[in-house]
């Protein structure tokens, strides 16, 4: 893979790292100029305080390769994320820091303005939209992970029934679930949330649940890629309930939105956008327009 730059991590999470090995450490990045030129109408649109510290803050949950992971060293944050993330400080003049948090508080702290934006595998959904604004930039669907052979013999949503199923605490998955429970008579899921993404691989690795969901990258990539791929397997290429991923901004930051969404638009219009997502192997998943809560930015 050919990746702009580091991404340095300002404060890990230990149990992130210790956990590491659950899904496979990605591959140190290798830093590279982008060539992208900064966009003075769109840097004018930076609140003050991002523009003066030249500095844009992300909050991630690094436990989901390959969106956003820690590295072999265990401290920097590496995917496409940390990759797209780059490229638009490259385009609104600021470098972008990538800091580790757990998903389940990420909107809270974003409403805090603890960090400038959210940039984390989130699902843009109709509840979130009512804590946060989104701009979105991927597309994925559910996938079901089990552990290599398939014990359990789970094929689909239906054949969860009866069985533990790990999500990480706060996604959509636990949504899906609960909605997948009117196809159980009598032998409901028993839904096991954990505090990552890492963590509830464990427990599918140590045998504890028969299955667990995640979007549909990370699920091949744990699949597929590193010493992972020998304890996990896919069900199936079915992605379940597709959504974009969105950069969540404060809802009383519309100028960050508004920068953000247009610099996402001009990767789009050069090249960059597909080239990090062609980097990272997951163009199945690029979105050929850039939107707003739901509405596309260009008429």
């Amino acid at each position: 893979m050919t990746r702009r730059r580091p991404v340095l991590l300002a404060a890990a999470l230990a149990a992130g790292v210790l956990l590491a090995g659950c899904s496979g450490a990605v591959p140190e990045p290798e830093a590279a100029d982008s060539g992208l030129s900064v966009d003075p109408a769109l840097r004018a649109l930076l609140p003050d305080d991002v523009r003066e510290a030249g500095r844009l803050v992300v909050a991630t949950d690094p436990s989901y390769p390959p969106a956003s992971s820690y590295g072999e060293d265990g401290r920097t944050i590496v995917g496409f994320e940390p990759d797209l993330g780059a490229a638009l400080g490259d385009v609104l003049g600021v470098d972008v820091e990538f800091r580790a948090a757990p998903f389940d508080g990420l909107l809270d702290d974003l409403a805090a303005h603890r960090f400038d934006v959210v940039m984390s595998a989130m699902t843009f959904t109709a509840d979130r939209q009512e804590r946060a604004d989104f701009v979105t930039y991927f597309e994925a669907g559910t996938s079901i992970v089990v552990q290599r052979g398939n014990p359990h013999g789970i094929h689909d949503l239906a054949g969860l029934c009866g069985n533990a199923v790990a999500v990480e605490k706060g996604t959509v998955q636990i949504d899906l679930l609960e909605r997948s429970q009117a196809q159980c008579s009598g032998a409901p899921i028993r839904v096991q949330t954990e505090p990552s993404n890492d963590d509830a691989l464990l427990e599918l690795r140590t045998g504890r649940v028969a299955a667990v969901l995640n979007d549909y990258p990370p699920a091949v990539h744990v699949t597929t890629t590193g010493p992972s791929q020998a304890a996990f397997q896919l069900v199936s290429d079915v992605q379940y309930e597709p959504g974009h991923y969105g950069i969540a901004v404060a809802r009383d930051r519309t100028q960050l939105r508004d920068a953000l969404a247009g610099a996402l638009e001009r990767l789009l219009e050069s090249g960059d956008y597909e080239q990090v997502l062609n980097d990272w192997d997951v163009a199945s998943g690029a979105v050929t327009e850039v939107t707003i809560n739901g509405t596309p930015l260009s008429p």
